[in-house]
């Protein structure tokens, strides 16, 4: 932009939120706006990932006679030298002002995909932009908005709702919290392993997401018979203590994560709930290092966790419970064996 623009519409408000209501074509709505991705790396923003395929779909219908769509959502963030500001004209009327040479001052709330391709399209679209909302803030908007949408990865849901909780996490989502700690705690073999529905990262480093181990971490509470306040931080040192024992007994395996089931949603939810019993197993003794490698070294490795082995096939909590049923058995029969032996 060379010089300011500026754009006539409606200021009033939408529930509680003050909102400016205008009209716009969507090549200047694009150079005006930007999703604030979630970026894995650091943790900040927390919108999705671009799917081309939705955006693309929607450049098709948008360019059909006829065709419409729903006002766009944005929020104008406020700061101490913000380049935009609002002239209310009396009657409900009033002009947006965004400074020259300004960058995107809009946030995408709602209305990424549909965009995503209309950099240069002349075609006008409605929207709706907050004034004033914090990050936070958006996050929840988000969050009702898209909460049951199609193809929005739940893993982004769960991240986002952590943000908003903050410290209150681990007593709100014990498992949410668990999992999120595997995930970032420097000693947990876990760490960066899993993929949030955010900004996406090339090559194999990913191997489970967020919402996968989020309900993973449930199957191991339960499984463990907790009853009342869950300890999280408690149960995240024994998380990642059983994790590590995992990748000790299974170098190979965990090595080449893509070419075994080990830390896939069936072994992962399976393992985790074999966690869950040997917690329970160990009553009063420490849940630690030692005692996972102890108890997992006399018969992990006597299963097949390559994708072909008897793990293929298996899908959902269902096929979750048979695979931990088969892990059992193969424990039991390594108890046998080596019994008989003695």
């Amino acid at each position: 932009m060379t010089t300011d623009i500026e754009i006539t519409g409606q200021i009033g408000y939408s529930g509680g939120q003050r909102v400016f209501i205008g009209f716009a074509p969507a090549s200047l709505l694009c150079s005006m706006s930007y999703a604030d991705v979630l970026n894995e790396e650091t943790g900040s923003g927390y919108q999705r990932r671009i799917s081309r395929e939705h955006s693309l779909a929607f450049k098709r219908y948008i360019q059909a006679e006829g065709a419409t769509t729903i006002p766009l959502t944005f929020n104008l963030r406020t700061a101490a030298d913000q380049p935009w500001s609002l002239q209310e004209e009396g009657g409900g009327r009033a002009v947006l002002t965004v400074q020259a040479g300004a960058g995107p001052v809009f946030t995408q709330v709602d209305g990424q995909h549909r965009l995503g391709f209309l950099e240069d399209s002349p075609i006008v679209l409605a929207f709706m932009t907050f004034i004033g909302l914090s990050e936070m803030q958006e996050m929840d908007v988000f969050r009702i908005i898209n909460g049951k949408a199609k193809g929005l990865s739940s893993s982004l849901l769960d991240y986002t709702s952590a943000k908003s909780l903050g410290a209150d996490l681990a007593k709100a989502d014990p498992a949410l919290f668990i999992s999120l700690g595997l995930n970032s705690e420097e000693s947990s073999p876990w760490r960066g392993r899993l993929d949030l529905g955010g900004s996406q990262t090339i090559g194999p480093k990913r191997i489970a997401t967020l919402r996968t181990m989020h309900l993973a971490v449930g199957r191991m509470l339960k499984a463990a018979q907790c009853s009342g306040e869950v300890d999280a931080s408690a149960w995240l040192e024994r998380s990642m203590a059983f994790w590590r024992a995992v990748a000790m007994a299974l170098p190979d395996e965990w090595a080449a994560p893509r070419q075994h089931m080990l830390c896939k949603g069936i072994g992962v939810y399976a393992l985790m709930s074999l966690a869950g019993h040997l917690v329970r197993e160990a009553g009063s003794r420490p849940a630690n290092l030692d005692y996972f490698v102890a108890k997992l070294s006399d018969f992990i490795d006597r299963i097949d966790w390559t994708n072909h082995g008897p793990l293929e096939g298996f899908g959902g909590q269902k096929g979750a419970d048979k695979a931990l049923q088969m892990i059992f058995e193969v424990r039991k029969e390594n108890y046998l064996r080596l019994s008989q032996h003695a």
